[in-house]
């Protein structure tokens, strides 16, 4: 166990708490020592996931049916939580879904359902869980985001709407709350193993090829992911609030070396980068290369 994060006997809340992000998180902040409510929608499967929890870890871990869109269900939540373990210290929005279309095509329906689990969701547990923060004079919330908050993909166009709203949510949280002693920070991943992107790298060619498009390349894992959200629930963090953490593995600052080179400077970049043995962006990849200018 590790006391640097300084996590040991904190009341850390995590929604979506069954997804593949989830889960990681809830078993980092018990590798931390942090006691660890799980809230999610299957009230059978999230609690013998807290009652496995708290075995192999040693910690008191509660886990609790909730609906994140549901303002009853996640009052009674904050309530619970409050009961069985006297405060909460941290809450981490986890919860999440995803629905592809061109702009459009797009039906409303798709788009309400997304904007209500993605915006709305991670508004009232921030909400019902904050007050609980302002009232204790301390509290941390980490908003799991995504790079596509601020760099379209498209036919994503109302996932990555969303994450844009929650980017500005949090910063309005850090801003109204900080003088409460409450912090409000975002995760933003990109190019992640997930339950909901494991599609995208179902192909081994087409992970091969994402990886190459990375500073690092290789493509992050949730465990990359929840590292990230430790930090920003730990009081390592203090001094941050109102930002967000890419998880990326770099690749938002590659763009320039993803454009065409003039006068042969890709030449010389795909030469230098080969002799000393680092994979390249290129044809082989199945990605299209740009011509020299």
């Amino acid at each position: 166990m590790s006391n640097w994060l300084k996590l040991e006997g904190d009341v850390c809340a995590v929604t979506g708490a069954l997804g593949g992000m989830g889960v990681e998180i809830c078993r980092e902040f018990a590798r931390n020592g942090a006691n660890v409510v799980l809230l999610d929608l299957d009230e059978e499967k999230v609690k013998a996931a807290a009652a496995d929890l708290a075995a192999e870890f040693g910690i008191h871990a509660e886990g609790y049916k909730m609906n994140a869109t549901d303002e009853a269900e996640v009052q009674a939540a904050v309530d619970a939580t409050i009961a069985n373990f006297g405060r909460v210290d941290v809450l981490v929005n986890t919860a999440g879904i995803l629905r592809f279309a061109a702009m459009e095509d797009l039906p409303l329906s798709d788009w309400n359902e997304v904007i209500n689990v993605n915006l709305t969701g991670y508004f009232i547990t921030s909400q019902r869980f904050g007050r609980e923060m302002i009232k204790a004079g301390q509290g941390r919330l980490v908003h799991i985001s995504t790079v596509a908050s601020h760099s379209p993909e498209t036919f994503s166009g109302v996932y990555s709407s969303t994450k844009a709203g929650v980017n500005m949510m949090s910063k309005m949280l850090a801003a109204e709350w900080g003088p409460y002693g409450v912090r409000s920070n975002c995760v933003e991943p990109c190019f992640v193993k997930t339950p909901m992107s494991a599609n995208f790298y179902a192909d081994p060619e087409v992970e091969k090829s994402r990886s190459r498009l990375i500073a690092t390349r290789r493509i992050g894992e949730v465990s990359d992911i929840a590292n990230a959200v430790m930090f920003l629930a730990s009081t390592r963090s203090d001094f941050t609030t109102g930002d967000a953490i890419k998880v990326d593995g770099g690749f938002s600052n590659m763009m320039g070396d993803l454009t065409a080179k003039p006068g042969g400077r890709r030449a010389y970049a795909d030469n230098y980068l080969k002799n000393k043995g680092v994979e390249l962006w290129s044809d082989e990849s199945g990605v299209a290369k740009p011509t020299d200018q």
